[in-house]
């Protein structure tokens, strides 16, 4: 994807997210909630390595499976790896992202309608997900760990770190 298709992309989310505002969070959050039968049909996606963590890494690390135990264990694997961000990053765009549910799925944006729905906690797409992707975390865009570790992998390479992410991107 070009520089000017994210570029696009990133515009049309910012106006699709001011666009539902006006009509309210209640319903910004109804349009990201992924339903039941959305949920079921994510497929799992073999991805390639930027950046490589070791498999003890992922299954040592943070305290939990939920929202707070993923967000340890990728910031683990990140400090590891020399990834940057933070606890407080991670969440912030995870709560704006996908109301922090694992199996969100984006079906109505650009991206969706080109046939790449944004996935997980924070709403990756496959082809970003596939480059971005760090080793010793599942090869699942869905999976908590995998997801938040590849997204601020790929926000450290554009953006410096996820700390620096304020919108969709």
């Amino acid at each position: 994807m070009t520089m000017a298709t994210r570029t696009r992309i990133a515009r049309l989310r910012t106006l699709a997210v001011t666009g539902l505002a006006t009509t309210g969070a209640a319903a910004a959050a109804l349009t990201l909630m992924p339903t039941n039968a959305q949920a079921a049909e994510m497929p799992q996606v073999h991805a390639s390595s930027v950046v490589k963590a070791s498999n003890t890494t992922a299954t040592k690390a943070g305290s939990g499976n939920n929202l707070d135990g993923w967000i340890k264990q990728s910031l683990a694997i990140m400090k590891a790896k020399g990834i940057p961000g933070s606890y407080d990053g991670l969440k912030r765009n995870i709560m704006r992202e996908s109301g922090g549910n694992p199996n969100a799925q984006n079906n109505w944006d650009v991206n969706a309608k080109m046939g790449t729905p944004s996935k997980g906690l924070l709403q990756v797409i496959s082809p970003t997900f596939n480059t971005y992707h760090v080793s010793g975390t599942p090869q699942s865009i869905t999976d908590p760990v995998a997801n938040i570790t590849a997204a601020a992998n790929y926000a450290a390479h554009r953006y410096g770190s996820i700390d620096n992410v304020n919108s969709a991107y």
